[in-house]
């Protein structure tokens, strides 16, 4: 292990990787291999550029290897007479295409111990490789982010470009005083560096980024299912895993072209909020649709329910459904009886219980039955586990959402009567305390709250007086500021506005309903709003 705390450093606390303290370019001796992988579809000229600049790096070439993945160009793509030593070309497999499909094929032939995405269109500057990978002897589980500006092509040479990288300067080969500057960058540097971001997946764009090889493998990769928006997805599942984001602006590139945003804007934001949707609860802005179901959940309950009742749970579920955060997902956990075509008594089963709770809920999506909890709920980006007795209050979640998200803390433990509590735990914090090495409930808590903070608070707090048992619709609930506004929740709800990025803005919740007389009739007055 080489993260912070093997080495004598603090831990790092959120984004805030100040305790990291990279060597100066050139004072230093790599040891890490890195496989530069270069998804491309076309664009051989383009390719050729790309190539001549990473032929001239600081980094030692017998640590460096290249892939290029050739994403079904017509002509196939070849290898020019100026590239790196260790350069070759794999055909992306068939199946499939698109970036992420081609990204993830070539870091499954990658050796490297750090792997680096490099867009085919990125021209790079001499230290840009080593600037990059001088954080990943640091700490193994920092994503570094390389800077960019866009420029339209000039009409340059391989060999020109080459030689104005080897000389030390991209100005040289690129008028780099028209250069179109990135919006990322603006965000990086309002945001000192990102170690004040509360978001900072949302900067980590994907035409120059690396980590180490077992990260990226650990988050299973790109989706090739995302057309568009692949990188940020990616990035929000890499930000759950526990990683730190470190942008260096002394990896500097520039971008041939314009970005796609600003040739069809409107398109290529339409193109990428559906899938974001689905796959990023924190994009509370692209949720506003009340009842809808999505792909990834913003908040797993986990419920214990062995030697509880089928008629309790139910209430409990219940609850957790029908609240004011109305994407939930409800885990029960038990040893649940393994189907069996052997005969049994069915009145005298001692697993009776469990059998009936299993074919109750087993054919509702909402509903995942579980045998343990798993170690982190990724990519959901919360996990509330409270004991089955005491159910959530109707915006009990969001209450405590919006704590976790005001404070920025890891973990909120609400105590209840008679010993028990409730937990609310952030899915980037449980990630962070894995990647650290601990293990076990009390070394686990002891982690997260050195790195995002712990808090204790009562019941009251999150049950208030009087709003017990009562039922709300199941919509999709208030919202916080996202990574454009980078600000502290309101305390008070609002309606969210047109405003762009991840406005996680939460909508009026309204008035709860009357209280159902009977059990019945709650359970019918659930189901029914959702």
């Amino acid at each position: 292990m080489t993260d912070g705390a093997a080495i004598g450093l603090p831990p790092i606390r959120h984004n805030d990787y100040s305790p990291l303290r990279p060597a100066a370019l050139g004072a230093w001796e790599p040891s890490l291999p890195v496989s530069v992988v270069v998804p491309a579809h076309g664009g051989q000229h383009r390719l050729d550029l790309v190539l001549a600049a990473l032929s001239a790096q600081t980094y030692p070439d017998h640590l460096l290897e290249v892939i290029v993945v050739d994403d079904g160009s017509e002509p196939p793509l070849r290898l020019p007479e100026i590239a790196p030593p260790d350069t070759r070309i794999v055909t992306a497999p068939s199946g499939g295409w698109g970036p992420a499909h081609a990204v993830n094929a070539g870091a499954a032939v990658a050796g490297g111990a750090v792997l680096q995405r490099l867009d085919s269109d990125m021209v790079v500057c001499r230290e840009h490789i080593e600037a990059l990978a001088r954080w990943h002897h640091l700490c193994d589980h920092v994503v570094a982010i390389g800077a960019k500006k866009f420029i339209e092509e000039p009409p340059v040479t391989p060999a020109g470009v080459h030689e104005a990288v080897r000389g030390g300067s991209l100005a040289d080969a690129f008028d780099l005083s028209a250069a179109l500057p990135s919006s990322t960058e603006e965000t990086i540097a309002r945001l000192d560096g990102l170690k004040a971001s509360r978001n900072p997946y949302h900067v980590c764009t994907g035409p120059t980024v690396s980590m180490r090889r077992e990260v990226f493998h650990a988050v299973g990769g790109l989706d090739p299912a995302v057309p568009r928006g692949e990188d940020t997805e990616f990035a929000y599942r890499l930000a759950q895993h526990g990683v730190v984001f470190v942008p260096d602006m002394a990896a500097e590139a520039v971008h041939l072209g314009l970005p796609a945003q600003r040739l069809a804007p409107e398109r290529a934001v339409r193109l990428v909020a559906p899938y974001l949707a689905h796959r990023v609860p924190l994009r509370r802005d692209l949720r506003k649709d009340p009842g809808r179901r999505w792909l990834v959940p913003y908040v797993e309950v986990v419920f214990h329910v062995d030697g509880a009742g089928l008629e309790q749970v139910r209430e409990a579920v219940g609850a957790a459904l029908s609240g004011s955060v109305g994407d939930v997902v409800v885990t029960l956990v038990a040893p649940w009886p393994e189907p069996s075509a052997e005969r049994r008594p069915a009145l005298g089963d001692p697993a009776f219980e469990l059998r009936l709770m299993r074919e109750h809920f087993s054919h509702d999506d909402r509903v995942r039955l579980a045998a343990r909890v798993s170690a982190t709920p990724a990519p959901i980006p919360f996990r509330y586990t409270g004991p089955v007795s005491v159910p959530p209050a109707p915006r009990t979640l969001e209450r405590m959402i919006d704590a976790v998200q005001r404070d920025r803390l890891g973990m909120l433990v609400a105590d209840l009567a008679g010993g028990r509590t409730a937990t609310l735990e952030r899915t980037e914090a449980l990630g962070r305390a894995r990647l650290l090495g601990a293990t076990g409930a009390t070394a686990v808590a002891a982690s997260v709250e050195a790195t995002h903070g712990l808090r204790r608070a009562q019941r009251a707090e999150f049950w208030p007086a009087g709003q017990a048992g009562q039922r709300q619709g199941a919509g999709q609930g208030r919202t916080v500021p996202g990574p454009e506004q980078e600000r502290p929740a309101p305390k008070t709800p609002g309606r969210p506005g047109p405003g762009k990025g991840e406005a996680e803005r939460r909508a009026p919740t309204g008035p709860a309903p009357r209280k159902p007389r009977t059990l019945l009739s709650r359970i019918r007055s659930a189901l029914l709003q959702n």
